[in-house]
């Protein structure tokens, strides 16, 4: 796991409701509700240029966030984000807090290595998934996962039980059974340029 910190401050939110939540996004304010570790949920809202900037890093999407509200540190994860159909602006956020001793459930990115090595050779690799969804303790939750492909050829695949996993961190897919071992990536042939003749014959 990354030594990066992701520290926001956010502050305490005594309204709530559609209503209340349009006002906060005219002010540029986003707002969001922090649940989970057997406490009431709380409200809170955090600036929107914050929120559009920390976006940015795939960091924020996986890492233990820390909220500062209202001079409260809490550590959460972000587990579900909200954006405006057609505008750049998000809308809400959901954190779960986190237990040091309690295993949560995410999801991290995968990061595919090779595969430049692989059309080099003529054919495409197909990715299926491209992040996997883990349990672990919050210390082991890794920025994200490799997948390397360049020793594929045209018919391989990859699926999740070849993905080599960091220690303390299981896949929630593969823990339903055999039969949810997903495909994560899969190397196709490419299609063959028509010959000189195959053209003509199919112009006639």
């Amino acid at each position: 796991m990354s030594n990066e910190t992701y520290t926001y401050t956010a502050e305490l939110r005594e309204q709530t409701g559609t209503g209340a939540s349009r006002r906060l996004r005219r002010e540029d304010k986003v707002p969001a509700i922090v649940y989970g570790a057997n406490k009431e949920a709380t409200a809170i809202t955090l600036a929107h240029k914050d929120v559009i900037k920390a976006q940015e890093s795939e960091g924020f999407y996986t890492h233990i966030l820390t909220l500062d509200i209202a001079g409260e540190k809490v550590e959460t994860i972000l587990k579900d984000i909200q954006r405006h159909p057609f505008k750049p602006k998000v809308t809400h956020l959901d954190f779960q807090r986190i237990d040091a001793n309690q295993k949560l459930h995410t999801i991290v990115p995968i990061h595919f290595l090779g595969e430049d090595v692989v059309e080099k050779q003529g054919t495409t690799v197909v990715r299926q998934i491209t992040e996997i969804e883990i349990a672990c303790l919050p210390k082991a939750i890794p920025d994200f996962v490799e997948v390397d492909v360049s020793n594929l050829v045209a018919g391989d695949s990859l699926h999740i039980s070849d993905v080599k996993l960091p220690a303390g961190v299981t896949s929630l897919e593969l823990a339903k059974g055999a039969d949810h071992d997903q495909s994560i990536v899969t190397v196709k042939a490419n299609k063959a340029a028509p010959t000189e003749d195959e053209a003509e014959d199919a112009a006639e």
